[in-house]
């Protein structure tokens, strides 16, 4: 049993390890979406160099799927691919150790969900939150967007939510003070709640947007969250083109249900943006259509928006590739390939507004394969 002096002292290493040198990268990592080092991504005859995790669920499916639209596109990118999963026993710290090396190479990743297990096993931290540690990725963008011709309950929607990912509830410093009593940690720190505020207010500049909503529980988290929107708020008055507002986590919830078209840009701590990530998700259509990527100041992730390995779907030949082959075309403009990346999210919104070939999520009854083969017929369109 863990002694709460012995708690404190990791959290406090914890602290001071997070706060050493945010500053330094902060210009360069809120710049992370047009700036991270594309031009050192490694390029081998005109290839450009990717990692892959295709992850747990039907992510190796999905994957499949990219490769091919990838390969019918004639795209320019070679993939070194990886299998990290904790339930499928491929996960240890040299398999762990060959992904970041391969990531130290390539810059760029493309990556399906790491399921992490609920049983506790030893370890609190599961892969998934370690690689991104290591990689540093603190920040993760969601663009919930309305596709035209798939009606929803709102409709024409266009919003970004932007969450910090490496503190907050999701820390790991869990321990038992009494028994029968667990004390769960959550951290919140200036420097990177400042980071995450700028990476925010530079993205609505850079992307043209009006408005930074930061969303929040101060009104109970007093001191946490308390800081969090302080630092928001600083942040906000180096902006002052960029609306800013404030809103309580619950009742964002709410709004987003009732009224999402009046927000823009969201920007808020971890487990709050993955909670909105996934209900965002919900009013375009779900997990299979919205794309997501993330950020460190060298490194790019490009994944789903809303996390899912969709376990019960394996083999089926089910599952959604759109918000994959987005998210792979998002990938390609944030390495300059801008014709690659058009001609295949065209050709993906080509497929969904004719409406002819749509899986089960979005009412139609095509398989995963359908789908793909009807991209790839698109792209000569």
């Amino acid at each position: 049993m863990a002694t709460i002096s012995g708690v404190r002292a990791v959290a406090g290493a914890l602290l001071r390890a997070q706060g050493r040198g945010a500053w330094r990268t902060l210009s360069a990592a809120s710049a992370a979406p047009q700036q991270t080092l594309r031009s050192q991504t490694e390029k081998h005859e005109g290839m450009f160099k990717v990692t892959m995790l295709p992850g747990d669920g039907v992510g190796p499916e999905l994957m499949h799927s990219v490769k091919e639209v990838f390969k019918a596109a004639g795209v320019p990118v070679e993939f070194d691919e990886h299998h990290l999963s904790e339930v499928q026993n491929m996960a240890s710290e040299d398999k762990l150790d060959e992904v970041v090396d391969s990531m130290k190479q390539s810059k760029v990743a493309i990556i399906g969900k790491i399921h992490t297990p609920m049983e506790y096993k030893g370890e609190l931290a599961s892969y998934d939150m370690r690689l991104r540690r290591k990689l540093d990725l603190f920040a993760n963008v969601v663009h919930v967007n309305s596709l035209p011709g798939f009606k929803t309950r709102h409709n024409n929607l266009d919003l970004v939510i932007i969450r910090e990912q490496t503190e907050g509830e999701y820390s790991s410093l869990e321990h038992e003070s009494v028994k029968g009593v667990i004390e769960c940690l959550k951290i919140i720190t200036r420097d990177k709640s400042q980071r995450i505020a700028k990476f925010a207010f530079d993205y609505a500049t850079k992307k043209g947007r009006s408005k930074v909503t930061a969303v929040h529980k101060a009104n109970i988290m007093k001191l946490g969250d308390g800081l969090f929107l302080q630092c928001c708020e600083e942040v906000a008055e180096l902006y002052p083109k960029i609306k800013f507002d404030t809103m309580i986590i619950d009742n964002c919830c709410m709004q987003l249900v009732q009224n999402p078209h009046q927000f823009d840009v969201l920007v808020m701590p971890n487990l709050y943006g993955n909670i909105i990530d996934n209900l965002a998700a919900g009013l375009v259509g779900g997990a299979g259509v919205v794309p997501g990527e993330s950020y460190s100041a060298e490194y790019a992730v490009f994944e789903m928006g809303a996390r899912h390995p969709f376990a019960q779907a394996v083999g089926r030949n089910i599952a959604n590739p759109t918000a994959m082959l987005l998210s792979a075309a998002n990938m390609l403009r944030h390495l300059n390939l801008e014709y690659h990346s058009n001609v295949i999210s065209d050709a993906v919104k080509r497929v969904i507004k004719v409406g002819k070939v749509r899986t089960a999520d979005m009412g139609g009854y095509a398989t995963s394969i359908d789908f793909t083969q009807a991209v790839i017929a698109a792209l000569a369109d």
